[in-house]
């Protein structure tokens, strides 16, 4: 506890402090992180005990199902107006959900392992903590981890923080090949879909763009939100032609999600980091 104040202290110091931008990254990195490492619950019961959200949106990913197509990618990408890597930035790439391939076992019995990764959403975001300008939030009404796009300084601190890898920074101008396609819908675009630019970071929003609309038009009719329509929202979920996604509020024990995460099969990923990941795997046996 001692060390976390004095973190804190260091850190409201720099910013009393007229420093330049350059200066106040360099010197308040290491701390911003250090404090996000002491916010992290220590056990996951104190992250399920902290939060109190109306809603709980996630995802449970079967692995078992997932043929690693990479739709929800391609996906991902129009939807999100992501702009597709050329073959010399692959290293620089920005994929919101991503599908890595792994080599499983020994010959004759190697096989590719396929393993889906969204953002986790997390609980508890180390990317949140560690944001000096607070670009990245968390909704409390629904747990999702957005981000203020015109707040984002690019220090790439989230990127540091996230032990999944589901952060990324726009090395360069994104080109949207033209009209954004929330223009095509909306003639105002969704703050999570607008345009980016060069320097800041971007992630997986799990389509709030399409939750938005789904809660205003059930509001408008006086009624809740169905599981069958939560489950059509993240365009990843309504192109996996495995059927290995869905989506849904672990706040509602009767939801799709909530059932999958009760079965032997459910995992989350690096749960001794203490992020609390809203997105669930089911092991393939």
């Amino acid at each position: 506890m001692k060390e976390k104040n004095k973190i804190e202290e260091s850190i409201a110091a720099l910013e009393k402090k007229n420093l330049s931008r350059k200066d106040f990254l360099k010197l308040s990195g290491a701390a911003a992180v250090a404090l996000a490492v002491f916010n992290i619950p220590k056990t996951a019961e104190a992250a399920l005990l902290k939060t109190k959200t109306k809603h709980r949106y996630g995802m449970v990913i079967d692995l078992a199902r997932c043929v690693g197509c990479e739709s929800c990618t391609v996906a991902c990408k129009v939807e999100h107006n992501v702009p597709v890597a050329s073959p010399k930035d692959l290293a620089r790439r920005i994929e919101w959900t991503e599908v890595y391939f792994k080599d499983k076992g020994e010959y004759p019995y190697a096989k590719v392992g396929i393993n889906p990764r969204p953002c986790m959403h997390c609980e508890n975001p180390p990317c949140v903590s560690v944001c000096p300008v607070e670009a990245t939030y968390q909704d409390k009404e629904r747990g999702l981890v957005l981000q203020h796009y015109e707040r984002c300084i690019g220090c790439k601190y989230c990127m540091i923080a996230c032990p999944y890898g589901a952060r990324y920074f726009n090395w360069a101008k994104p080109d949207f090949g033209g009209k954004l396609r929330e223009e095509a819908l909306n003639p105002d675009p969704h703050p999570q879909i607008q345009k980016r630019y060069k320097g800041i970071m971007e992630k997986c929003t799990f389509c709030v763009e399409r939750l938005d609309r789904l809660e205003a038009k059930a509001e408008k009719e006086g009624r809740a939100l169905t599981d069958k329509e939560l489950h059509l929202v993240c365009t990843c979920v309504s192109t996996c032609m495995g059927r290995a996604r869905h989506f849904g509020d672990f706040n509602d024990p009767d939801s799709t999600v909530s059932k999958l995460a009760r079965s032997g099969r459910a995992f989350r990923l690096l749960e001794e980091a203490g992020t609390e990941p809203k997105v669930i795997y089911l092991r393939e046996a």
